[in-house]
This record gives C-alpha cells, sequence and structure tokens, in this order.
C-alpha cells in the first residue's frame, strides 16, 4: 500500500497525497483509518475549537465518526477537489455492526505517476450556507470548473 503512495507538499492545500505509480480506475487505494468516535463525542471533543475549514473527521455512519486527528494514516491528507479523479466509498460491516463499517479510497479514473490524489468531500451541512460558511469551507482545487467551496449544494 505505501509503495503505492506518498505524501507531500500539496499545490491545493498543505501537505498532499501523490501516485508514486500509475494507478488504474476502480483500484483500491488506501482505507481512511482514525478514532471510532460517536458524533456526541466529537462534538464534545472539538466543542469551543475555532473553526478553520480544515478537518480529519469523516463520517463513517449515522452512529459513528472517524477522527484522523488521533490514529489517523496518509488517507487524512488527501485533499479535495471539485474535479477529483478518486471517490470515498461506505463498506458496510456485512454482519450490520456499525462500528466496523469502513471508509475505502479507491481510483474513480487512472491516475498518473505523480499525479495528487483528491475527491469531492461532500460536506453537507443542515444550516444556511452563508458567504462566511462558504468562505471557511473554501475550495482551493483551482479546476477550471471549481464551485469555491467544498460545501455540497442543498437539495431542493
Amino acid at each position: 500500500m505505501t509503495q503505492k503512495i506518498q505524501v507531500r507538499r500539496s499545490k491545493i492545500h498543505g501537505s498532499g497525497v501523490f501516485a508514486k505509480r500509475a494507478i488504474k480506475k476502480g483500484e483500491f487505494i488506501i482505507e481512511y483509518k482514525g478514532l471510532l468516535r460517536t458524533h456526541a463525542e466529537v462534538d464534545a471533543a472539538y466543542d469551543g475549537e475555532d473553526e478553520t475549514g480544515h478537518t480529519f473527521l469523516f463520517t463513517l455512519n449515522e452512529d459513528y465518526v472517524l477522527d484522523a486527528n488521533i490514529g489517523g494514516n496518509d488517507a487524512r491528507w488527501i485533499n479535495h477537489s471539485c474535479d477529483p479523479n478518486c471517490e470515498s466509498s461506505h463498506i458496510e460491516d456485512p454482519g450490520g455492526d456499525p462500528t466496523k463499517d469502513r471508509i475505502v479510497i479507491e481510483a474513480a479514473r487512472d491516475i498518473k505517476a505523480g499525479e495528487e490524489l483528491s475527491y469531492n468531500y461532500g460536506i453537507r451541512l443542515a444550516e444556511r450556507h452563508t458567504p462566511k460558511l462558504k468562505k471557511l469551507w473554501a475550495c482551493l482545487c483551482g479546476n477550471r470548473n471549481c464551485t469555491g467551496t467544498m460545501l455540497q449544494p442543498k437539495r431542493g
């Protein structure tokens, strides 16, 4: 797995993950790892911290979140893009145990060696998308069709 990717400085934001070799569409890249916490535990742990638009939290399911601030792996450095070359997939535990669900990152298309990996974070907020929130969750991908924000459109 580590022979496939490497973390280094990114043009998108801070650190990023790059392909060390060509990766084929549909190929498994890495599992997103982190401490399994309930939504309430995450809220309590980060309550009062200034929001920065930078997060290592990945919603696993209705009950749990993966907190890659603790026990995270290289997957936490994969940046958001409006034109991603990867996608995240939720793998439900066959036995129905939500604590055993997983998040995996796979290639959405063929990826060239040296290319930065990215996926759409799909951030959904219940509150109104104010200019302040859009700025907080600004997208820096630089793609031609960039929406300017990591926030997903509200469904009508």
